[in-house]
């Protein structure tokens, strides 16, 4: 395995064991303080709206200084962007899809893999749901539309 490798694989673990512990701190774990966000016209819990902002003020100085920046990755050899860039169908549906199962179950992805090891039922369901649903649109997907993502290969 080469240096690049480990690399990559370490900031994933890092960043993913970042997120989750961010999650679990703040208490978005938590489907009753998601759901409290969403009801702005009840009893709204403005709580998720700081842990974005307090996200977005770490996030946006990192992006500006040491991301955009760069002209080739740290722990690959090129960038893997998708060149689209359009609003279609598509998009609007599976936003709309991902927004109702979000309100509906007041938890999102993110969150749900960080309590999966709580042993939670609801959790397990919901996940299992999830996975279900993009394994039926990606099948789909590939019958109807050849791939979208290209590489871009660095200077």
């Amino acid at each position: 395995m080469s240096g690049k490798n480990i690399l990559f694989y370490f900031s994933a673990l890092f960043s993913g064991g970042l997120f989750g512990a961010g999650m679990m701190v703040s208490g978005m774990v938590n489907p009753d303080n998601v759901i409290g966000f969403l009801d702005v016209f009840g009893n709204w819990n403005p709580s998720l709206a700081f842990v974005m902002g307090g996200a977005l003020m770490v996030f946006i100085p990192g992006y500006l200084l040491l991301i955009k920046p760069r002209s080739a990755p740290i722990a690959e050899t090129h960038f893997n962007m998708n060149k689209r860039n359009d609003i279609d169908r598509r998009l609007l549906l599976g936003s709309a899809i991902f927004g109702v199962g979000w309100g509906l179950a007041g938890i999102c992805p993110g969150p749900a893999i960080t309590v999966l090891g709580s042993g939670s039922l609801n959790i397990i369901l919901f996940i299992s749901s999830m996975t279900m649903g993009m394994l039926v649109v990606d099948k789909a997907s590939r019958r109807s539309t050849p791939q979208t993502a290209t590489t871009h290969q660095s200077a």
